[in-house]
């Protein structure tokens, strides 16, 4: 029996749960025929089931032709006219306002009624636009997503100019990162552009325009109105802006955070701090340890405590001192406040921007982590996989990141073979330089140390396991996002970075045509490392630390990274993979194993002796036998179980069971390359 039979049976005998259950159920089939699909809608409606659901259903048969005057009056009727009252009302609060708004220069306003569009809600902040005279419905709009959409802040040289700019997100964005005209002492309004006054007149339904008025940076300018641009205030309006001195960027004035996300270990992160830093329009440093800022932050309070009154504060007014003062009389401090502080506070984060620049500068964070690791919540029966990361959720509940009000996210990607092989290379050198360490300190004190000591660690399955190139689309961390390779930045540096700089709205400055730290060029990140825009990082793919048989495992099961983002297939072969062929890979991990081998058998407190053990006392053959199983249950046996897991091909979802997306990728000019793309 089908769902729809099932829902109509369930409602006939008053179970109204149920049926409400199979008609949602009958609503996603494909299946229906255009009156079921009505049926399914109008009951899930009238039964208080799941509203966007019929919404949708209603909208796609009055798109299809099918049922207009029915769809039409049920859509007006459950979602248009329960809101006309709260349409109305910030319409008219918002034409008030704009009546008195010395920089609208037209003042004919239609009456409700007379709007050319009527927007249906959808939730919130989001509608459909109906247009009466066509009787259309146009494309969804979210006037509230946390997306900036276009490089508003491309050419810095005259005043922003921006056209038909509907998103009330981006309005803010807009007012909030444009310096008023007396901070910078010259004209710096934001000129808006509308060519529509009808369609500028309906958005007034649906925007909130006080906070927008409020400190009168924005220039509206309708129609052929564009040819005043740019006004000329001290002979249009009397208002002389040189005469006022250059203001500082205050702390609260930053607000729009660059999240340079460490998506794999060893992905260039490095590499895009280093391209970032002097930007004129960016604060930037180095990539930290998450807890290591955390730290300091916890600090920075701790120490505010015993500050008494500003005159504790030292009386000079250059650096850090000068932002403690100001964070010190600031109330509500947050996290974010304390970090902008200090990045303004520290002359080498600042050491290329412009003080009279247009716009406030953006921050640039890379909070860093010694791995990135990833746990499956596995669904057998549904085949459904919940991806649980320790590290990105430290990153989600940080307050550093719930405080700033714009966020746009860049994660550096690197071929995984690569990136995973560049990881054991660090950690053997890592563990190298540990027991050299332990040895010297040995030799000086005379006594044996049981200190555990740096370890190869298992990077292939850490690697196959890492799936944070798939997003949550839900959230805001990753709804303005983009992944950008490691190797087109080394590549083809100048398409790369001016397709980066338009994502994050900066305009593309002289300081990304070279790698700096804190203005130091071409620093060297890890020891040994190429630097600055060296492609030997590209093509150098450490082929003695991982074999062949880890690298075609970590092909196979990265397979949709590799055709989503570009890259040909090294090592895998395209042949079907099934549980024997994963035994028989993971039993000849013969390259990495030597290594992870070799650091356990250094790493005294791996072996698991019992307290006290005389470490002397153990035989070379005992010493090996531990190893081997240490090696067998800890790696083997792992790799086994998530090789097996993953061969169900499994569909990762968040934690409200939609499924997450790939990161998109950025795009390219291909007027720009000056090599073929990287594959």
């Amino acid at each position: 029996m089908q769902a729809i039979e099932i829902a109509r049976r369930m409602a006939e005998l008053g179970q109204t749960k149920e049926a409400l259950r199979a008609y949602t159920l009958a609503a996603h089939n494909e299946g229906l025929t255009p009156e079921e699909e009505l049926e399914a809608a109008v009951y899930i409606l009238q039964a208080g089931g799941n509203y966007q659901i019929s919404y949708t259903c209603f909208l796609n048969l009055y798109r299809r032709g099918l049922y207009q005057e029915e769809t039409l009056a049920l859509l007006t009727g459950a979602f248009y006219e329960p809101n006309i009252k709260e349409l109305r009302g910030r319409y008219e609060r918002n034409v008030k306002l704009l009546k008195k708004y010395p920089y609208l220069f037209r003042k004919d306003f239609p009456s409700f009624e007379e709007l050319p569009i009527r927007f249906y809600p959808y939730s919130d902040g989001s509608y459909i636009p109906f247009f009466p005279a066509r009787r259309e419905f146009g494309e969804f709009i979210d006037i509230k997503k946390p997306v900036v959409s276009r490089n508003f802040f491309r050419d810095l040289e005259k005043p922003v100019l921006a056209s038909e700019v509907y998103s009330q997100y981006e309005l803010e964005y807009l007012r909030d990162n444009v310096r008023r005209s007396d901070y910078v002492g010259r004209e710096n309004h934001v000129y808006l552009h509308y060519e529509d006054w009808g369609i500028f007149c309906s958005y007034l339904q649906c925007w909130n325009m006080r906070p927008l008025l409020e400190e009168e940076k924005i220039v509206f300018l309708m129609g052929e109105e564009i040819a005043q641009y740019p006004i000329d205030f001290k002979e249009r309006f009397g208002i002389d802006y040189s005469q006022y001195p250059l203001k500082p960027v205050g702390i609260r004035e930053v607000t729009r955070m660059i999240w340079l996300s460490q998506i794999l270990s060893h992905n260039g992160i490095f590499f895009f701090t280093e391209v970032l830093d002097g930007h004129p329009n960016i604060l930037c440093a180095p990539a930290q340890m998450l807890d290591d800022v955390v730290e300091g932050l916890g600090q920075w309070k701790k120490n505010v405590k015993g500050i008494h009154s500003v005159a504790d504060f030292p009386k000079n007014d250059d650096g850090i001192n000068h932002f403690r003062r100001e964070l010190y009389l600031l109330k509500g401090v947050t996290d974010k406040d304390i970090l902008a502080a200090y990045y303004l506070g520290d002359k080498r984060c600042s050491v290329g921007l412009d003080p009279a620049a247009r716009i406030t500068p953006a921050l640039l964070f890379s909070p860093h982590f010694g791995n990135i690791h990833y746990r499956l919540r596995v669904d057998t029966k549904q085949n459904l996989t919940v991806l649980y990361s320790p590290q990105y959720e430290k990153i989600r509940n940080s307050p550093i990141f719930k405080n700033f009000k714009y966020i746009k996210s860049v994660a550096p990607f690197r071929r995984p073979t690569t990136s995973s092989a560049a990881a054991v290379r660090y950690m053997w050198n890592r563990a190298q330089e540990s027991w050299e360490e332990l040895e010297k300190e040995e030799a000086a004190e005379d006594t044996k140390k049981e200190t555990p000591q740096n370890m190869v660690g298992d990077s292939v399955s850490t690697s196959v396991l890492n799936r944070s190139y798939l997003i949550d689309w839900q959230d805001r961390l990753f709804q303005d996002s983009v992944l950008v390779r490691f190797e087109d930045g080394k590549l083809n540096p100048k398409a790369t970075f001016t397709a980066l700089a338009e994502f994050l709205d900066l305009p593309y400055a002289e300081s990304m045509t070279y790698c700096s730290q804190f203005g130091e060029l071409n620093p060297e990140g890890i020891k040994g490392d190429a630097r600055g825009f060296d492609t030997r990082a590209v093509f150098e793919t450490h082929e003695e630390f991982m074999g062949e048989n880890e690298r075609y495992f970590l092909e196979y099961f990265l397979r949709d990274v590799y055709q989503e983002y570009g890259y040909d297939f090294h090592y895998y072969d395209g042949q079907p993979m099934d549980e024997q062929r994963v035994e028989e890979l993971c039993g000849h991990f013969d390259t990495i194993d030597r290594y992870i081998e070799a650091s356990i058998k250094k790493a005294r407190a791996k072996l698991e002796l019992p307290e006290g053990f005389d470490f002397g006392k153990i035989s070379k053959e005992e010493i090996q036998m531990r190893i081997v199983e240490c090696m067998s249950e800890v790696n083997h046996e792992n790799r086994l179980k998530t090789g097996k897991t993953l061969l169900r091909g499994l569909h990762f979802i968040n934690n409200h069971a939609q499924e997450l997306h790939m990161m998109p990728l950025l795009k390219l000019d291909p007027a720009l390359l000056e090599q073929p793309l990287y594959h």
